[in-house]
């Protein structure tokens, strides 16, 4: 976690956060050659709050339970049981169910503040 959040009445750009590398799994990798960041911020009671962003490409996924906003990019979330898709854009509030399969279909570098 970064210090940046653990005081109370803090404020962060979330542009500007800087994420550390998060290594995406060959397997999971469909096509393109996307990077991973992630960076967890603080915690709020159980739940962890970060930023999390993927570069374009199409990358497969199991989800942990999570509510995030879009910061930033363009992207597509498909699920494998036919629920769906997501058209996410900045702006975009979501919410993904654990142990959901999905695929990621990212037009656009996408960065995410989560809540997990």
């Amino acid at each position: 976690m970064t210090d940046d959040l653990l005081a109370t009445n803090a404020v962060l750009q979330g542009a500007d956060v800087v994420l550390a590398d998060n290594a995406l799994a060959p397997e999971d990798v469909v096509s393109g050659s996307p990077r991973s960041g992630i960076v967890s911020l603080t915690a709020v009671g159980d739940a962890e709050v970060g930023v999390w962003e993927l570069g374009v490409g199409v990358v497969q996924d199991t989800e942990v339970d999570e509510v995030f906003v879009v910061l930033s990019g363009a992207a597509t979330v498909d699920f494998a049981d036919g629920t769906p898709s997501l058209e996410l854009r900045a702006g975009s509030i979501g919410r993904l169910a654990a142990g959901a399969r999905t695929t990621w279909t990212v037009r656009e570098t996408l960065r995410k503040v989560y809540v997990a």
